[in-house]
């Protein structure tokens, strides 16, 4: 090639690397205006994180900016890596487009009744995009602002990777923090002293771990076995009394764990069924209905054709029997099946279960659509402690052991079918292995888990009615499961706590929560598809097309 070609080539390449850094901007732009059009800027505008300087509205508007910004700096610098201080100029330009939009917004908004349409375009939001100041003041200063969160943004992208990732946290932790105070503690923000405290806490411990932490597996990695068999004692040791310790956190803090604890639960038995088989069941809703009704009927005075009553321990065992054998039913008819009609075949056995519950032909056995109430605690609270913080100890024994039992399972002989049967089941069976067993195994031992969670939540609530056991239950736990990293059993825990925990501390936020719930969920399919802790071999073929 002559270099006249080449300098053509090097010409367009720059173009249209550029041209990405505009794109970026505008679609930066596009979801600010959303945030704004949707009220979450207003309507959050009086919930503080740094009491003084910013809102809860606010942050959520400069996370736009900063993280459009960022992602406009790494398509230059991820296409050229000799950019350098180019992807300062690619943040400032997306970020001054960004707000150019906003201030077009603004312009708009101010000679057309927008509110037709849009009801949250008020007066109200251009008083906050202008900053207070009027137009043309405030635009002015908005896209100033913009252009310099823009080429933060970038300069973060010149970081090295370790003090890049140290910062990032550090940043994010901060309003986390602050509305984990207010969610759990009725705090009010945190001072500005306070949020540099925070910013450069998680900062310094993220950088010096990353810095210490390889060499400090690998240290432990050396030790004799003995040592390393007394390092997990004391690491699990530690987990175990901070898990003991969390209902002394307060009675709404235990209601929200104990949720997420029964979210464990399920997540646990679908991993079995999903993570390791490979069986995609869209109605695992249907065994925790079981699981909940069996103890209704069993233990409920209300359910007078019984002559006999039992408590909840009592029932227990009978609800887990039940969801053995109806998992083990389910699975008979679908043995032949895969992949999305496996799907749709076990979504619609979940429908039949919520449906007959809910008809008039049963009602007089199960509730109809009055459901079962006066379900008994499964323990009395002790004085000075709530129902909630009780039941804790129960969901968290429940989850110990379940976790015992999936990891057993996992490097079992009966695991590696599992596995084998999830990679293909043809060469599974063309090496031995019995599918209809394999598969039937799965699906008692994941709807015995359920049930066990639907045990657990008739007795949290102490009443259970048809509409409780909807589809976005089944969903809801698939995501857990996909979020945390299929296949992995540290990852279902974590999963929960990101999908479930979260949205119930940010109650407050009314329905603008099920909107980051959304956005996350999206986020996370593409950054990182295979969950936050994935399974080794699942991270693996994953990634088996990139570079290492």
């Amino acid at each position: 090639m002559t270099a006249t070609t080449l300098s053509r080539t090097a010409e367009k390449e720059t173009t249209l690397h550029w041209s990405r850094v505009v794109g970026t901007g505008l679609i930066g732009g596009v979801v600010a205006i959303y945030v704004g059009l949707v009220g979450m800027i207003e309507a959050l505008a009086g919930r503080v994180v740094i009491t003084g300087l910013l809102t809860t509205g606010q942050v959520i508007l400069l996370g736009v900016y900063l993280l459009m910004s960022y992602q406009a700096a790494q398509k230059l610098t991820g296409a050229d890596a000799k950019a350098g201080p180019l992807s300062v100029v690619a943040g400032a330009l997306a970020g001054l487009i960004i707000s150019i939009m906003l201030a077009l917004l603004v312009v708009i908004g101010q000679q057309i009744n927008l509110r037709a349409m849009f009801i949250n375009a008020s007066p109200r939001l251009w008083e906050l995009l202008t900053l207070g100041r009027g137009v043309p003041t405030g635009l002015v200063l908005l896209m100033a602002l913009g252009a310099v969160l823009g080429a933060l943004a970038g300069g973060l992208a010149l970081l090295p990777s370790r003090l890049r990732r140290a910062v990032s946290l550090g940043l994010v932790a901060v309003p986390i923090v602050s509305i984990l105070n207010t969610a759990l503690f009725a705090g009010r923000g945190v001072s500005a002293l306070g949020a540099l405290l925070i910013f450069a806490f998680f900062t310094a411990i993220s950088y010096g771990w990353s810095s210490v932490g390889g060499q400090a597996r690998e240290r432990v990695a050396a030790l004799p076995s003995g040592q390393q068999r007394l390092l997990k004692m004391i690491g699990w040791s530690a987990v175990a009394l901070g898990a003991l310790a969390l209902p002394l956190l307060g009675p709404y803090p235990s209601e929200i764990i104990d949720t997420v604890g029964i979210y464990v639960l399920m997540g646990l038995g679908l991993n079995i069924v999903v993570g390791f088989a490979g069986l995609l069941d869209l109605g695992y809703v249907a065994f925790f209905a079981l699981g909940a009704y069996t103890i209704g009927i069993l233990t409920s005075p209300e359910i007078t054709w019984l002559p006999l009553h039992l408590t909840w321990w009592e029932a227990l065992p009978i609800a887990i029997l039940v969801g053995v054998i109806s998992g083990t039913l389910l699975g008979i008819p679908v043995l032949q099946m895969r992949g999305d009609y496996l799907a749709i075949v076990t979504l619609g056995f979940g429908e039949i279960i919520r449906l007959i519950f809910l008809s008039d032909w049963l009602k007089p056995l199960v509730g109809g659509s009055n459901g079962i109430t006066r379900i008994p605690r499964a323990v009395p609270p002790p004085q000075g402690f709530s129902d909630q913080q009780v039941l804790w100890y129960i969901v968290l024994a429940g989850i110990v052991v379940a976790a015992y039992i999936a990891t057993r399972l996992k490097y079992s002989r009966i695991g590696r079918n599992w596995m084998a049967m999830r990679e293909d089941e043809d060469v599974a069976q063309a090496m031995g292995i019995d599918l209809v067993k394999t598969k039937l195994l799965a699906f008692a031992t994941g709807a015995a888990l359920s049930a066990v969670g639907g045990a657990i939540f008739a007795t949290k609530l102490t009443s259970i009615y048809p509409h409780s056991f909807n589809l976005l239950v089944s969903i809801n736990v698939l995501a857990v499961i996909i979020v945390g990293g299929m296949g992995s059993i540290p990852g279902v825990l974590v999963g929960a706590l990101a999908l479930v925990g979260l949205p119930e501390l940010l109650r407050e936020f009314a329905e603008y929560r099920l909107l980051v719930y959304g956005a996350v969920l999206v986020f996370m399919m593409l950054k990182r598809p295979e969950g936050l802790l994935p399974e080794a071999r699942r991270k693996l073929e994953l990634h088996e097309g990139e570079e290492v």
